[in-house]
């Protein structure tokens, strides 16, 4: 897919942004990950593929747990923190 070129400008962060009509003809949205290669003729992105979102009863009880609880004691622990968040000012 052959396309006209355009430029670009690589800022003092380091970034560079692809052009509006190279992100939109391959929908790539924000947080987009890329694979940065170098070749022979210059920079090659490529872009990861992105993942399937998984489900809890695909990953339920795949971490060994260190500590059990019982639900009464997780809830009042989340009921603490978000006081605690709360207090702070973060909600």
């Amino acid at each position: 897919m052959a396309r006209d070129a355009e430029t670009t400008r690589l800022s003092s962060k380091g970034q560079i942004v692809l052009p509006s009509s190279i992100r939109n003809a391959h929908q790539w949205k924000a947080g987009t990950e890329f694979q940065v290669q170098e070749t022979q003729e210059g920079i090659l992105l490529k872009p990861l593929a992105k993942q399937a979102a998984s489900r809890i009863e695909d990953v339920a009880g795949c971490l060994k747990a260190k500590l059990r609880v019982s639900l009464a004691e997780m809830d009042a622990a989340v009921i603490k923190e978000a006081k605690a968040r709360h207090a702070r000012g973060r909600y």
